[in-house]
């Protein structure tokens, strides 16, 4: 017999995804009953849309009135096999672009619409009406895995653990063989140069250059497996955070980020902690590999927040992110020293951490504010 309460679906407000734009200004989110934008310095909303059904997905295009968004939740606006095109100045959709499977994500520039389903990407030329490119076959991709910048873009490969990098100029190919099991997330850095990955074992954090497909880096993230919610970048490129279900957020040093003033003698940079988490005893010959590798130099824990009882269930089996899950934990870098963590639900929140000297090259990550950002409005 089942004795738990009923999940009151129709009055609880409810953060179906996340998505920050292109400099992580601001953030939307996709409602049960709409969509809303929010600054992400302040977590001040900026625009809300209301159409009394639920938006799975919103994707910013900069700060332009343009958005992909595509439906979601138990009673969509939207088919799930359709991208719309919607233009907020005029509060109308502009255009669509419908697939014969759900939408899984999406990316937008000014010339480029990339739509991600569960087993492929497609391409279209920015155009009334969309002009359509070219398509690619990926691995199983449910969580809409994707990222573009000017140059590429990326999603995962055909074969499990890879990923695919397109030169848009020339719809050049290049595969890097990323994991040996399914990739789990992935970001580029701002400028595109860096691709950091993680797989469903979230482990290990692996960086790549997307020019030439070389692995730069290798992080750890812990010993214990972890499902690897967010990725991402700091402005410069010089750091790397991510979150996981373990509700921690992990900051790593990149391997030429410049530290205390410079490079040494070798040209390596200079730090205070050479020796790593496990002191001398990384040095040492024939210890295991999870001794020497980087660890991450400060962690601090965020709130994944208190989901009812079958909050998952406002997730329709054809969630335009694939997942039953909601979002959380999605990470945007307001510049090189402070971010912020943002989780989906009903218990929707924004945290601000921000980075801090400590002295002697040592570094500390400090919570500076945090709201429940659905509860204000």
């Amino acid at each position: 017999m089942n004795t738990r309460p009923p999940l009151e679906t129709t009055s609880l407000p409810v953060v179906l995804s996340i998505t920050f734009n292109d400099d992580c200004s601001c953030f939307a989110v996709g409602l049960n009953t709409g969509f809303r934008i929010f600054s992400s310095e302040t977590c001040t909303q900026t625009t809300a849309r209301e159409f009394n059904a639920g938006i799975g997905l919103v994707q910013m295009m900069g700060k332009a009135n343009y958005l992909g968004i595509v439906g979601g939740g138990r009673k969509p606006k939207f088919a799930a096999n359709k991208l719309i095109l919607w233009d907020e100045g005029k509060s109308k959709s502009a255009l669509d672009i419908s697939a014969l499977t759900p939408v899984r994500g999406a990316q937008l520039s000014k010339e480029r619409i990339v739509v991600v389903l569960q087993n492929s990407v497609r391409v279209y030329k920015f155009a009334k009406p969309p002009s359509f490119i070219a398509a690619y076959e990926t691995a199983n991709n449910p969580l809409g895995l994707c990222r573009m910048s000017p140059r590429i873009i990326v999603f995962p490969g055909r074969s499990v653990g890879h990923v695919q990098v397109v030169e848009i100029a020339t719809s050049n190919v290049s595969i890097i063989p990323a994991h040996s099991s399914a990739i789990r997330a992935f970001q580029l850095s701002p400028d595109g140069e860096l691709l950091a990955t993680a797989s469903e074992t979230g482990t290990l954090i692996r960086v790549f250059s997307t020019r030439t497909c070389a692995k730069l880096a290798e992080l750890r993230r812990g010993i214990d497996p972890a499902a690897i919610f967010s990725l991402a970048f700091n402005p410069s490129g010089t750091m790397v955070a991510c979150t996981s279900d373990k509700s921690t957020l992990h900051v790593f040093d990149m391997p030429k980020a410049k530290r205390l003033g410079g490079q040494d003698e070798e040209g390596v940079p200079k730090t205070t902690n050479d020796q790593g988490k496990w002191g001398i005893l990384s040095k040492m010959p024939l210890m295991p590999r999870f001794v020497k590798d980087p660890y991450s130099f400060a962690t601090q824990a965020f709130e994944a927040g208190n989901e009812p009882s079958g909050a998952n269930q406002l997730l329709s089996e054809s969630s335009t992110l694939g997942t039953m899950r909601l979002p959380k934990g999605v990470i945007g870098w307001l510049d090189d020293v402070s971010l912020l963590v943002v989780g989906a639900g009903t218990d929707a929140r924004w945290e601000k951490f921000i980075i801090k000297e400590e002295g002697a090259g040592k570094r500390s990550l400090t919570k500076a504010g945090w709201k429940r950002y659905l509860a204000d409005y």
